[in-house]
């Protein structure tokens, strides 16, 4: 499906953050309600399995509100799964995670999205290229005209993937989509990473968040050209300052995931102090919610949605791109997406 320049186009880059992640299912439905279009779509962890879904949507000429219906399909609670080891009574996960470096398998999501992006006709990375006459590919090489790009931390190479950028780096052409979000959304040591085998060995993959958990400036231009439309991101914390809820930690495992969400939420921090930033986000406070609330009840589950549309809906009475572009470019800042990324 091409581009359609009847609506507003904006690329969009989503913020990991586990359970979290559903306020980005009401953040990318509210923006689309209000007439975008997504060119091109990024994510870690989180937000690579709601980029897939919001990419593999368009591709297939669907509209892009059916995201709310197919995440609603997920059930939370089986995404940490058990393998055999883990079903060992008491010692199960401390085994799993001794054994094959994660607690849960993974299994249940990767399953999921084969499942939801095979019935919209996308398996591999190369289902969702843009296609050459399509103004969204305008400038772009061969190798970045992708509708989606999922991040990966690679521990074996200590650095950030970008698939499917990154993928000739490992002797690959292809890769399954559901596969390489599999690897985004592993959280160390509750998931097992993702193997991948390369010509100079075996890659380990784990959770993007981990080195990237906001790549807002994937999708920036490096040159002086005025940018065709602007790149929205989503977080999952409140609007600098709002002051964070402050909730209780107790217990090994508890500080453990505390530690993690910690590093993951905080890890996007620096971008605070950029205004140009700051400005092109859409903030979702998500807080009392943990990254690994897997056991949510609904009621919460529809209070994260509802804050992402009520974050994006309020982003969107503020927004001015012309004034964004003016004021950025003043700056010097790389302002956002179109003809020509990064090399």
């Amino acid at each position: 499906m091409h581009t359609d320049l009847t609506r507003l186009n904006a690329d969009l880059v989503l913020e990991g953050g586990g359970v979290k992640g559903l306020g980005l299912v009401g953040a990318v439905t509210a923006l689309h309600e209000a007439g975008y279009a997504f060119p091109r779509v990024a994510g870690s962890s989180a937000g690579a399995i709601v980029a897939s879904l919001v990419a593999a949507l368009q591709a297939a000429g669907e509209p892009v509100d059916r995201l709310d219906e197919i995440v609603r399909a997920v059930d939370l609670r089986r995404l940490p799964d058990l393998g055999g080891l883990g079903r060992v009574p008491v010692v199960g996960r401390a085994l799993a995670l001794l054994v094959h470096d994660g607690m849960h398998e993974g299994r249940y999501l990767e399953d999921f999205l084969t499942g939801a992006l095979g019935e919209l006709g996308v398996r591999t990375f190369g289902d969702l290229v843009v296609p050459d006459d399509d103004p969204a590919a305008e400038g772009l090489p061969p190798g970045r005209r992708s509708r989606l790009v999922v991040t990966v931390s690679d521990l074996s190479r200590s650095r950030l993937a970008r698939l499917p950028w990154d993928l000739p780096d490992y002797g690959a052409d292809e890769l399954s989509v559901a596969r390489a979000v599999r690897a985004s959304a592993a959280i160390p040591f509750f998931f097992r990473p993702v193997r991948r085998p390369t010509p100079t060995g075996t890659a380990t993959w784990v959770d993007g968040a981990l080195l990237s958990n906001f790549p807002v400036e994937l999708f920036d231009r490096s040159d002086s050209a005025d940018p065709r439309w602007p790149t929205f991101g989503v977080r999952l914390t409140t609007r600098p300052p709002t002051p964070p809820v402050t909730r209780r930690v107790e217990g090994p495992l508890a500080i453990g995931f505390a530690a993690l969400d910690t590093l993951l939420t905080d890890q996007g921090s620096a971008y605070l102090d950029d205004r140009c930033t700051v400005e092109r986000t859409v903030f979702v406070p998500t807080d009392g919610v943990s990254i690994v609330d897997f056991d949510i009840d609904e009621a919460t589950s529809e209070r994260l949605r509802v804050a992402g549309e009520s974050a994006a809906r309020e982003f969107l009475a503020g927004w001015d791109f012309a004034a964004h572009v003016r004021r950025c470019r003043s700056t010097g800042t790389d302002v956002n997406a179109a003809a020509s990324d990064r090399p």
